[in-house]
């Protein structure tokens, strides 16, 4: 019996899309559809995918919402009589009910899963990086069929408990991939990856880095500086449709410590520095304990941005080979899509 495989995508940032979207691509024979909150941002949608857009869990302006008791110690985010709330589970159980047969892969929400575990349906949850011992990681993880980790088994940290022995390491993949870092690098060029979460990475921050190592050029991509600065050394270049280019010459990366940014830093084998900033569950602090200790990869955490030495940190690490061994799996995306398939197989 053939069957839909459907993906809820959370909408935080852009890396549960991202990795979804890579997913999806490894899934052509079957029919997939994508759930979510931000789903305008697909620029172009593969033939076998269909959209579900859902709206937003929180309240509307001007909106009335009622009081707020204490939240339930078996959900994260549960707030009590918004619309969208109400409208959303409404569209994801009318796909649930209209679709089936059908499996779901949560990226990532608790509360989807175990919404979709009432209705009946078999669902996979991307299992991510950090402290996720909490009740409600503990139903999640409970009702699902498989956890998949989109990184290598080496990279766990954490007991090998029964939600261990649950997980799917499918490797690490990323959109750079099949991309060829064959440029000459530019040993006085470095690149800052500024994502959409979150971050410490900022102007300010930015020219002081600059400022105090003025034998480097420094390009800026995914953040616009509107303040002038007269920093002959620093360059904003905003949102860059094709950032492989910049990335191939510079000698050192800096940037968040996200899933997708590891990821890329260790298919384009790119020196690294990660800043870990404040997330859920300490995500991106896991994640940077994962990496760090390898050769020509450092660890500087937020307080310590200002307080540290960037001229003595550039020149050791430029003298460093970077170390991503084993961090990217050059089968992970069929090997997970496998694993998605051969979960639908066991009921349909």
């Amino acid at each position: 019996m053939s069957f839909t495989i459907a993906f809820y995508v959370h909408h935080h940032g852009s890396g549960h899309l991202m990795r979804t979207m890579q997913i999806v691509n490894a899934l052509k024979g079957y029919q997939v559809i994508l759930m979510g909150s931000g789903l305008n941002k697909i620029k172009q949608l593969p033939s076998h995918v269909s959209l579900v857009h859902l709206p937003l869990d929180i309240p509307e302006e001007n909106e009335k919402v009622a009081a707020d008791s204490l939240p339930p110690t078996g959900l994260h985010y549960a707030p009590l009589g918004i619309q969208g709330s109400r409208d959303r589970v409404a569209i994801m159980t009318d796909v649930f009910r209209s679709h089936y047969p059908l499996i779901l892969v949560v990226d990532v929400s608790v509360e989807v899963a175990l919404l979709a575990r009432l209705a009946g349906i078999p669902t996979i949850i991307i299992r991510q990086h950090g402290k996720r011992n909490d009740l409600a990681h503990q139903l999640a993880y409970n009702s699902a069929e498989l956890l998949i980790a989109p990184f290598a088994k080496s990279m766990y940290i954490g007991e090998e408990d029964h939600f261990f022995k649950k997980t799917f390491f499918a490797g690490g993949f990323s959109k750079f991939d099949q991309t060829k870092n064959d440029q000459k690098t530019d040993p006085k060029m470095i690149c800052i990856l500024v994502g959409k979460g979150g971050t410490s990475i900022n102007p300010e921050l930015l020219k002081h880095i600059a400022k105090s190592c003025p034998s480097y050029h420094f390009n800026v991509m995914g953040l616009t500086n509107r303040e002038t600065h007269n920093l002959k050394n620093l360059q904003f270049h905003g949102e860059v449709n094709d950032p492989a280019p910049l990335i191939g010459q510079a000698m050192l990366m800096i940037g968040n410590t996200g899933h997708n940014t590891v990821m890329e830093m260790a298919s384009l084998n790119k020196r690294f520095i990660g800043i870990p900033e404040a997330r859920p569950f300490e995500e991106q602090l896991e994640k940077a304990k994962s990496i760090e200790g390898r050769s020509g990869i450092l660890i500087i955490h937020p307080q310590q941005l200002y307080h540290t030495n960037w001229a003595d940190v550039f020149e050791k690490i430029s003298s460093e080979e970077p170390d991503w061994k084993h961090v990217i799996h050059a089968a992970a995306l069929s090997n997970l899509a496998i694993a998605i398939i051969n979960t639908g197989k066991k009921f349909f």
